[in-house]
């Protein structure tokens, strides 16, 4: 998932981007999403749950409804045979007229073997743009990841876009749509902005970045693909009888900041501050060591000091979309494990389709949105967050005397030096004086002097 919390200015709209085709992938082999359990888990040492993967392909989670309109692909190079947007798409006017007030946050990702992924940066983001789309995605060499906002039939024409390409069709996704109440707080600049964002601006993350990377989802071992290998998926409805299994282990994939507002009932939590130390934690844990090219348990001695293998537990992983259990679950099979599983669509999924009622989850999801944290029925949650560290806070942490809006929270207050928290305030003050962090003029070019060169400005650090 990705992180949305510099306050971005909004550029003017674009002209319409211009579609590009791709040809089709190479099919990969690999586990399907699991169709349901059919017999209950049995709790009686050794009996595995019935939930192996067939080797049929996966099924996709959700279709845009535009997505038939769509004929751009063709069989040449990525750059050939581009198409306009206009002649891409072709909407349904009651359809839109409907729904184009409301407001939709969409989460998606598709690992795929992407080697020509750069070529798709400019025309996605020239049409989130010209559409006023904002949020953040990421492309690389093994797919796309990312997390969008904007009205219904605007998010529906980017996801059609990027799905055109066959081989991130059946992109993984949760949507998930926006109050009034959250509209009218996220809304973007006043029509008296100096940034004449205007009306149009639907949240105040009113930028999209395309950004360019290595990985999707950083865990940093090029080795562990998903597009070879996954583990077994089980849905929301499955999920409490897999976990409430005293044979099964529950690991939270997520770090600390985001376990510690919430969990599933019973969850090992890592206690990892970053996705890429997820390996050594494994390693740790379940004492593994490497013999050859071959990962196994080490061994441990029985009564009769005779030595034999430690047996692997049965793995249930679950993360806030599904995406790092994608990659943490090709690890753990590469390990030697050989049950793992885990819950398709990740937290978000499980909170939106499993009643309250029934829940075996305890507190609130983090989001990497402004909305912070959500509830079932994916609620507006009742956390804040803290623009000098980026960790969710409580409105105890906020009457702390360590917290400082934009500057310090508990968490961080004792991490800072006094340099660092005086930038904070500076940044502070810009975004309560400007709606914007740098002033009315973020971001714009001052006019060359004539007969002057202008001079080229270093380019600022970014991460989504």
């Amino acid at each position: 998932m990705l992180r949305f919390y510099s306050h971005w200015r909004f550029p003017p709209p674009l002209a319409a981007a211009r579609m590009l085709s791709s040809p089709p992938p190479t099919p990969h082999s690999q586990p399907s999403i699991s169709s349901g359990v059919s017999n209950s888990i049995s709790t009686t040492k050794n009996t595995k749950p019935n939930l192996l993967p067939t080797q049929s392909q996966p099924k996709t989670l959700s279709s845009s409804p535009l997505k038939s309109t769509v004929a751009c692909s063709s069989s040449g190079p990525i750059r050939q045979n581009m198409t306009t947007v206009s002649q891409c798409f072709s909407t349904n006017p009651e359809a839109v007229e409907s729904d184009k007030s409301s407001l939709l946050v969409v989460s998606f990702y598709k690992f795929a073997d992407f080697p020509d992924h750069a070529d798709l940066r400019k025309p996605l983001k020239d049409l989130c743009e010209e559409l006023c789309v904002s949020g953040g995605i990421i492309l690389a060499p093994e797919g796309i990841n990312g997390s969008i906002c904007g009205s219904r039939e605007s998010v529906e024409r980017v996801l059609a876009f990027i799905q055109s390409d066959v081989r991130l069709n059946g992109l993984r996704q949760v949507e998930t749509p926006v109050s009034p109440e959250q509209e009218a707080i996220h809304h973007g600049h006043s029509s008296s902005s100096p940034l004449a964002a205007g009306e149009d601006a639907p949240f105040r993350w009113d930028h999209v970045r395309v950004k360019l990377k290595k990985e999707i989802v950083t865990l940093g071992m090029p080795s562990v693909s998903p597009i070879e290998r996954v583990g077994t998926y089980v849905s929301p409805e499955e999920w409490n009888e897999l976990i409430s299994d005293p044979e099964t282990v529950v690991i939270d994939v997520r770090n600390t900041y985001e376990t510690r507002i919430g969990k599933f009932k019973g969850a090992v939590d890592p206690c990892t501050t970053a996705f890429r130390h997820f390996p050594s934690w494994v390693e740790d844990q379940f004492a593994l060591k490497q013999e050859g090219n071959e990962t196994q348990a080490k061994v441990e001695k029985n009564e009769d000091k005779a030595e034999k293998p430690k047996a692997l537990p049965r793995i249930a992983m679950y993360c806030t979309g599904g995406i790092r259990c994608e990659k943490a679950s090709s690890f753990l099979l590469s390990q030697g494990f050989e049950e793992v599983y885990h819950l398709k669509g990740g937290i978000l999924k499980y909170l939106e389709q499993v009643p309250k009622t029934d829940s075996l989850w305890e507190g609130e999801c983090f989001v990497f949105d402004k909305r912070v944290s959500v509830e079932h029925g994916l609620a507006q949650g009742t956390h804040k967050l803290c623009y000098g560290c980026k960790q969710p806070i409580s409105d105890e942490d906020m009457e702390a005397p360590e917290y400082e809006c934009g500057v310090s929270c508990p968490y961080c207050f004792s991490e800072k030096s006094e340099e660092e928290k005086e930038r904070a305030r500076a940044r502070q003050s810009q975004f309560e004086e400007w709606g914007v962090i740098g002033g009315p003029d973020k971001g714009r070019r001052p006019a060359a002097k004539p007969d002057s060169p202008r001079k080229s400005s270093a380019k600022l650090g970014s991460s989504i």
